[in-house]
């Protein structure tokens, strides 16, 4: 795996992030932070506001069970689609909420809500702005995956995480590929940080801009790493499908490690609104 200096920009963000630092410690191409956007002419194509008291059910459906499902990573939640786990809170936004309880033998409940065969595109910019849980062993995501996955399975399906966060960080995210081999804790990875504030405190909005031969990551706007083609030991899958999202969190796992006796809940991910252009 390429493994890139760690440097710190002494920089200006936009008015909605009060910080003065970004750390940036990538694992693909470096890059300058900058808040100037490349105009590539994107044209909104799908998006969710979450207005109104349900969910859609024509733009989201849920993946249901635990890890022994085979999509877990050594998680301890069962995922359900209990409207006390994944619901609208009538303000806009959508919350999914990792609660402290057992159910169908598992010690915690949560939710993972996806557009798996309702949307999916390949290439253009997607992007959420959402609020993060908090706290050791909780595990929040918004990422994509190849919708071939279930022909030719996971990694060559390909997949990115726009924004995974380890709640005993909650001042850093990562943004991530994964495919044949570089999966797993072999993935590319760029980091993020906040040194005067934590995500679970103010919304930000996480986004990748992806094309043939380039997958980029923003926070707020704010370019820190860019991937391409020469970056992966393997195969560059991502011209191969499309791509659907999926919002989840998780708790325990092998990226995080357990939950500690100190860690809150109930923890809720607060997501005002995902949107995807092309």
């Amino acid at each position: 795996m390429k493994i890139s200096n760690i440097y710190i920009k002494q920089i200006s963000i936009l008015s909605m992030v009060s910080l003065a630092v970004i750390s940036l410690i990538g694992t693909g191409c470096e890059v300058e932070a900058t808040q100037k956007l490349e105009d590539r002419g994107y044209q909104l194509t799908w998006s969710d506001e979450f207005e109104g008291d349900a969910i859609d059910g024509s733009k989201w459906t849920y993946d249901i069970g635990t890890g022994q499902d085979g999509w877990g990573n050594q998680e301890l939640q069962y995922y359900t689609d209990s409207p006390k786990n994944v619901s609208l809170d009538g303000e806009g936004n959508m919350v999914i909420t990792a609660i402290n309880e057992t159910f169908a033998g598992s010690p915690f409940t949560s939710a993972r809500v996806k557009t798996q065969g309702l949307f999916a595109q390949k290439h253009g910019r997607f992007e959420a702005r959402l609020k993060t849980p908090y706290g050791p062993g909780l595990w929040p995501a918004f990422w994509l995956l190849g919708a071939n996955v279930d022909e030719v399975t996971w990694p060559q399906c390909g997949e990115i995480d726009i924004m995974e966060l380890r709640g005993q960080q909650p001042n850093i995210i990562n943004g991530s590929i994964h495919g044949p081999g570089y999966s797993a804790g072999n993935s590319i990875s760029g980091s993020f940080g906040l040194t005067d504030s934590r995500f679970d405190i103010e919304f930000h909005v996480f986004a990748v801009e992806w094309g043939e031969d380039f997958i980029e990551f923003f926070v707020d706007d704010t370019l820190y790493n860019r991937i391409v083609p020469e970056d992966v030991p393997g195969e560059w899958v991502y011209n191969n499908s499309e791509f659907f999202i999926i919002l989840n969190v998780s708790v325990g796992g092998n990226y995080v490690g357990f939950p500690s006796p100190d860690t809150p809940f109930p923890q809720k991910m607060i997501v005002d609104y995902v949107r995807v252009y092309q």
